[in-house]
């Protein structure tokens, strides 16, 4: 591997001390890695993980599937048909996958092992700081869209409980969409977010790929013999624009986002190997490509233009099979909100312990005081937006845009910046077209997030 000319600006705003920290952030649920420094890596990059080459593909997939998988039958719908949105996820495919790899060649180059801790190294303070950020809302949106999928099963459930039709006017207090999400939130969600450590990932992780498989098999199924009072609206079988086309690019990136937590994935195993690690992304991107094709063309088959945007709205009330998914989709959901706060909990500790110029090994009693507090004030944040935000595709939009960035922007810069600071005399050819490639990725992921960003504004003010 080429030598890169790593930045080494980190400790600007006194964040030496807590680099160590800010390295265990946003680790996979499933990871089990050992700190590693500069002695202990070989040149050939291999490192002391224990995760074999199976269980890495299997952990990819499981931080790739998700709640996101609820929005691909609209996905399809918005692009305009069944041939768009596969020709459309197959070539996004491709810049996903590679991005993934550009991570694990930069982590060995600057021999750090989270996503954040990448950047900072190879782009600098500033990208580094702009990535943390970017984290934070990430995560913030993805956990108002949680409390929005929460009360959109709820009320189906609810609905069929209470023998009554959705939103009926006589219908009790208790029932009422914005009090049972409140319940559910000050009950489960709020308990679990609070600790410091979050000893029950693994079984989270468990919890979700039995729901996204249970949910994909119920849509494929519904799609076979579909009930006789389910009729599909307009079958699309062309874009109606190449702006609509672009329109269903948040939904697939957010979708399959999960280049954040590949980083210490790919440090986890045994022989972090890059071109070891490009066969473990491909394997793991075909896999959930699988799984999301199955879900987004069975889903939009058998509702078409009029699929909501999660699709299990879509199905009767009563349905015992979509009730059971229902019910999987909000304990998923439930365990998984607590890490992705805890997630951008732990960013924003960073930056304000940066900013401060503050230790991590601080008072103890202190710590808890400010945990507390970033905790409720997060947790009431996306409960209050949760309640008023009753559209899950608008808030999928948002996140997905900025999914475009950790997929396209931060792995292109990373590779431009690599390529720009190899210490080589003469220059081969593919340096330039490695260094056109980020360039390209960089310019992808702004279009992408530039677009939903002026949709999300612009398009409500003029509604």
């Amino acid at each position: 591997m080429a030598q890169v000319s790593i930045n080494s600006d980190l400790g600007e705003w006194g964040s030496s001390t807590d680099s160590g920290e800010r390295a265990r952030l946003l680790q996979s649920p499933c990871v089990d890695t050992a700190p590693k420094s500069e002695g202990e890596a070989s040149p050939e990059g291999l490192g002391t993980g224990t995760t074999s080459t199976i269980g890495a593909i299997f952990i990819v997939v499981n931080a790739c599937l998700g709640a996101g998988l609820l929005n691909f039958p609209a996905a399809f719908s918005t692009a305009g048909g069944v041939a768009a949105g596969v020709a459309l996820q197959m070539g996004m495919l491709v810049f996903i996958i590679s991005g993934l790899v550009i991570l694990a060649y930069c982590s060995q180059a600057s021999n750090e092992r989270t996503y954040q801790e990448v950047v900072w190294a190879v782009c600098g303070k500033l990208t580094g700081v702009l990535c943390e950020v970017t984290i934070a809302i990430y995560t913030f949106g993805t956990c108002i869209a949680f409390l929005i999928i929460i009360g959109d099963q709820q009320d189906k459930i609810i609905a069929v409980m209470a023998k009554e039709p959705e939103g009926a006017s006589g219908s009790p207090w208790y029932t009422d969409r914005k009090f049972t999400i409140s319940l559910t939130a000050f009950l489960f969600i709020l308990p679990l977010s609070i600790p410091r450590e979050i000893g029950f990932q693994k079984y989270a992780s468990f919890l979700s790929v039995v729901g996204t498989w249970y949910v994909t098999a119920i849509i494929i199924i519904k799609y076979i013999w579909p009930d006789k009072e389910m009729t599909p609206g307009d079958i699309l079988t062309r874009p109606a624009s190449w702006v609509a086309v672009f329109n269903a690019m948040p939904t697939i990136c957010f979708g399959f986002q999960c280049h954040v937590s590949s980083v210490p994935v790919f440090n986890s195993m045994r022989r972090p190997k890059v071109k070891t690690w490009g066969g473990v992304v491909t394997a793991a991107m075909v896999i959930a490509l699988a799984v999301y094709m199955g879900t987004g063309i069975c889903g939009f088959l058998t509702f078409g233009a009029a699929v909501d945007p999660d699709v299990l709205l879509s199905y009767p009330s009563e349905d015992m099979a979509v009730a059971i998914a229902r019910a999987f989709i909000i304990l998923s959901v439930l365990t998984s909100y607590p890490i992705l706060h805890f997630c951008g909990r732990a960013v924003v500790e960073g930056l304000w312990l940066r900013y401060q110029g503050m230790p991590v090994e601080e008072d103890v009693g202190r710590e808890r005081r400010r945990r507390v507090l970033q905790t409720l004030v997060w947790f009431l944040l996306t409960l209050l937006l949760a309640l008023f935000i009753p559209d899950i595709g608008k808030v999928i939009s948002v996140i997905g845009g900025l999914a475009a960035c950790f997929i396209f922007v931060f792995p292109g810069l990373c590779l431009i910046q690599a390529k720009l600071s190899e210490m080589e005399e003469v220059k081969p050819a593919s340096w330039w077209a490695l260094v056109s490639y980020g360039v390209l990725l960089v310019t992808l992921g702004a279009f992408i997030f530039g677009q939903t960003t002026a949709n999300a504004i612009f398009v409500d003010l003029l509604a």
